[in-house]
């Protein structure tokens, strides 16, 4: 791949990495790789007429992932089985963008990933026999460039 191109984002594979079960990486759509550093307004104590902006902790947006809705995926398992029963076991997720052979050339490492929001696209008698459309929503601790 040439440096000097922009890479494309349709090419790409999403693992879990220890979360026990088979690799199920095949997802229509990934977003929420997003960080932003927050600022806290400080007046200046006795002076009026300074304030200052001081950084707050990093805030991270919710990692999302789309695919067609699967049967016996472990993946959905994991995630309804965390919702029903509130009982959480945080995995790690690596997305990575991946090249003509199919070699990763840009990825990011999330961690402490679980489960925070599931919702299946709506079911219609007389569609156009649309797929139907599973929405993972996953919360994590923080995530990262990866190799």
């Amino acid at each position: 791949m040439d440096p000097g191109y922009p890479m494309t984002g349709f090419h790409y594979k999403v693992n879990f990495i220890s979360y026990p079960g088979k690799e199920e990486g095949n997802f229509q759509e990934v977003s929420g790789i997003s960080v932003n550093i927050a600022t806290e307004t400080v007046k200046e104590g006795g002076e009026n007429q300074f304030v200052y902006k001081l950084p707050s902790p990093p805030q991270y947006s919710n990692l999302v992932l789309k695919r067609g809705l699967l049967v016996g995926s472990s993946v959905t398992d994991w995630v309804r089985t965390t919702l029903s029963s509130f009982k959480f076991k945080p995995t790690t997720i690596v997305v990575m963008l991946l090249d003509e052979l199919h070699k990763p050339i840009y990825s990011w490492k999330f961690y402490g990933v679980y489960p925070v929001k599931m919702e299946i696209s709506g079911i219609k008698a007389k569609g156009e026999g649309e797929i139907v459309i599973e929405t993972l929503e996953l919360a994590y601790k923080y995530f990262e460039k990866y190799n």
